[in-house]
């Protein structure tokens, strides 16, 4: 039965469960691709908007400053009214914090600043002047639509500025250049205004990973304390890893290519960073977002799939148990009742309430099993006159033989009752006969009740040697050789001497009935492992084998009359003294039975 509970579990699996779970993992595999893609994309959108966005700003007031200066070589203008048109465009452009315009040496022609200009005095203006600065940006000068870029740096008062250069005189010799302290503070503002989420921020970075800008009001005073150590040359790079490895990833490639990068961050969790370049700049747009914000939706989804594929198990579970118990049951039952039946309990009925087939297969086992019943009593009934008629048949064989000499001799009797020898003979007649009588109706009380036994040790060579003696003149009327055949050792066994002494002489007197004129019947004794066996073999015609199972049973016998009761005699007494019995016959060539005993210990002398 466990077989077929394992055998059905296995098929529930194999066609429910397993596809099920597969499913399961391929839609949770799918919705985290899937998701992960999407949020990528959009991340990368976000980038690249704001990107366009600083580059449209820088190119804008790129420029404005360009149109300046074109305004500027193409006017012969004094320096008074260069100072007042670079105040009005200060006062416009607020981006601008100061404008100068520089003879080629470096000295300032003009300003917009209320007395001795600061640009001139910047570390970043001889290099950003020099002109030694090629298109490529040397010394970390970029050219943007033709205006030189300086590093950003940290003004007088903590802000991100950068120095731009517009060339004069282009076109002849140079006449110098309208320089100009561009602070990229409006930067700050776009940035501050792009979210992702609650927890994503926009990022802007230099050409070296230096950070320019941040939306995260928390992180942007790193601004300046970047901008500081490169102002005292602490190097260009800045402090977050993933963003300086997106720096070097996209300077490998150019630019070109996007990248996108899931790490450890040191305060804990992981980060999902995206970014993309902006060409002209040489600057990085990252938008940073903590993986546990940007797969939220997908995060639940993925809870609510689990949850649902969990339930529709548990139901296809359940639902696979009721319908594997409803389907089992009936199959439990059968195998129970059938059980019952192979042990003889016939009255076992199974209840299936079922219409499929098998409740028309518990339908025909109840009818089987009534059926067998009917059989059985049957078959007793049978058996019960089989038996009567058997049993009759045998008394009147064994009775009708001493009541009819009875009756002879009873007729003479009154005709010779004068004469005393007749007399002491019908004396001798009618005691003979009603002990036959008698012997017939002790083997029918033997056979119902158990025989009174006594044990005691006996020496079973002393009883054969006995019995051999005793049977010899009857095996000689017969015209059969009985010899015996003693083992050279005394053996004792625990037995009853009169009761053995029948069982004996019962074998011999069938080996003798069954042996023709000139046949041969042998008692042997032997020891072997500790028993004593004895042997009583003839040569006599042979049981058939069908017989030999149900020979020792009450009133079964090989003969043509007789009640059958001595070999179930000889069985109970053997039984009854602890032995077995057995024997083995082939048609035609004799049978043997064989007798075991336990062996014990001779007695003391004088015990």
């Amino acid at each position: 039965m466990r077989t077929l509970r394992v055998r059905f579990a296995v098929m529930l699996a194999t066609a429910a469960v397993v596809p099920l779970l597969t499913y399961g993992a391929v839609s949770l595999y799918s919705l985290r691709d899937g998701t992960r893609r999407t949020v990528v994309e959009g991340n990368l959108n976000v980038a690249r908007q704001v990107a366009e966005q600083v580059r449209r700003y820088i190119s804008t007031d790129l420029q404005i400053l360009q149109a300046l200066a074109a305004d500027l070589e193409n006017t012969n203008l004094t320096p008074e009214q260069t100072d007042r048109i670079l105040k009005n465009y200060v006062l416009t452009f607020s981006e601008f914090g100061e404008l100068t315009v520089v003879d080629g040496s470096g000295s300032a022609i003009a300003t917009s600043r209320v007395g001795p200009p600061d640009v001139p005095k910047a570390p970043e203006f001889r290099d950003l002047t020099s002109a030694r600065t090629t298109p490529s940006g040397a010394a970390g000068a970029k050219i943007v639509e033709g205006v030189r870029m300086s590093p950003v740096f940290v003004d007088g008062d903590m802000l991100p500025t950068m120095l731009v250069a517009a060339p004069l005189g282009r076109g002849r010799q140079q006449a110098g250049w309208l320089v100009g302290e561009f602070s990229i503070e409006e930067l700050w503002r776009m940035v501050k205004n792009i979210h992702i989420g609650t927890r994503g921020y926009a990022l802007v970075l230099g050409p070296g990973g230096e950070l320019l800008a941040h939306g995260n009001p928390e992180e942007r005073s790193k601004v300046a304390t970047d901008a500081l150590a490169r102002t005292q040359g602490g190097g260009t790079r800045g402090s977050n890893s993933t963003t300086n490895a997106i720096v070097d990833e996209l300077r490998a490639s150019g630019g070109d290519q996007p990248v996108v990068r899931e790490d450890e961050q040191p305060t804990g969790g992981r980060l999902l960073a995206v970014g993309v370049g902006i060409p002209d700049l040489g600057w990085t747009v990252v938008v940073s977002q903590p993986t546990r914000e940007a797969y939220v939706v997908a995060e639940r989804h993925q809870s609510e799939l689990v949850a649902a594929i969990s339930l529709a198990l548990l139901i296809m579970i359940l639902v696979g148990s009721v319908w594997g118990r409803s389907f089992i049951r009936p199959i439990t039952a059968l195998i129970k009742g059938t059980q019952a039946i192979a042990e003889g309990r016939l009255d076992a009925r199974v209840a299936i309430e079922s219409k499929s087939e098998l409740g028309t297969l518990g339908d025909a086992f109840n009818g089987m099993a009534d059926r067998l019943v009917e059989l059985q009593d049957d078959v007793r009934k049978q058996e019960r006159h089989a038996m009567f008629g058997r049993v009759a048949a045998g008394l009147v064989h064994d009775l009708s033989h001493p009541f009819k000499n009875v009756q002879n001799n009873c007729r003479l009797m009154l005709k010779m009752h004068d004469d005393p020898e007749y007399r002491e003979m019908f004396s001798r007649t009618v005691n003979r006969e009603f002990g036959t009588i008698k012997r017939v109706f002790e083997d029918l009380r033997n056979i119902s009740r158990p025989m009174p036994l006594e044990r005691f040790p006996l020496d079973i060579n002393t009883l054969v040697a006995d019995i051999g003696e005793s049977m010899r003149a009857n095996a000689d009327t017969a015209g059969v050789t009985l010899s015996v055949e003693l083992d050279g050792a005394r053996l004792f066994i625990l037995g009853d001497m009169f009761a053995l002494g029948r069982v004996c002489r019962n074998l011999v007197l069938n080996a003798i009935e069954a042996t023709p004129p000139q046949g041969r019947i042998v008692m042997t004794t032997a020891a072997l492992d500790g028993k004593v066996q004895l042997r009583v073999a003839d040569t006599g015609c042979g049981i058939p084998p069908e017989r030999i199972a149900t020979m020792f049973e009450d009133f079964v016998t090989t003969k043509r009359q007789g009640l059958g009761l001595g070999l179930a005699i000889v069985k109970k007494i053997v039984e009854q003294l602890g032995g077995t019995v057995s024997a083995a016959s082939t048609v035609g060539r004799g049978t043997t039975f064989v007798l075991e005993f336990g062996r014990i210990s001779p007695p003391e002398a004088g015990g």
